[in-house]
This record gives structure tokens, C-alpha cells and sequence, in this order.
């Protein structure tokens, strides 16, 4: 009797050991859980930024052509002044030589 006692006390102290370390862990999952979702807000949160910054992207309607050509007309505007300057200073180049 006083062995199955002994027994019971030593199973005992073994499963509180397992229920300590299962109580750590769970914490570590609950801490890497909120580190995950931060993580996923913070991203959310970005593409929300990025979609305030062009709002006009999410109106857009495909099949108005009026509207693409408008944003085409504007990129190549951008890039057509680039392009204007730099043909500007080779002419300068040439002239020069």
C-alpha cells in the first residue's frame, strides 16, 4: 500500500511537470499567434495605404476607354519629358563637338 502511495505521488509530480511545461508552451504559441497577427495587420494595413494613395485604380472601370486612355496619356506624358530632355542635352553634345 505504501508503495502504490509512493506510486501515486511520483505520477503525480510527473504530471503537473507535463501540465507546467504544456501551460509554457501554450503561452509561447499565444505570443507567436499575436506576433503572426501583427504581422498580417501590418500587411493589411499597407495594402490599404497603397489602394488610398490610388484610389482611382479600384473605380476604374476595364471597359472605359475614355478613362485608359486618360492613364496612358499621363504615364507617357511622364516619360516623354524624361525622353525630351535627354534628346535635349545630346543635342547639346553634338553641337558642342
Amino acid at each position: 500500500m505504501l508503495s502504490r502511495l509512493q506510486e501515486l505521488k511520483k505520477e503525480e509530480e510527473t504530471l503537473l511537470k507535463i501540465k507546467a511545461a504544456l501551460h509554457d508552451q501554450l503561452n509561447r504559441l499565444k505570443v507567436e499567434e499575436l506576433a503572426l497577427q501583427s504581422m498580417i495587420n501590418a500587411g493589411e494595413e499597407q495594402d490599404q495605404q497603397s489602394h488610398v494613395v490610388h484610389p482611382e485604380v479600384d473605380s476604374v472601370n476595364v471597359d472605359d476607354e475614355a478613362v485608359i486612355n486618360q492613364t496612358e496619356l499621363q504615364l507617357s506624358t511622364m516619360d516623354y519629358s524624361q525622353e525630351e530632355e535627354e534628346e535635349e542635352e545630346e543635342e547639346e553634345e553634338d553641337s558642342d563637338t
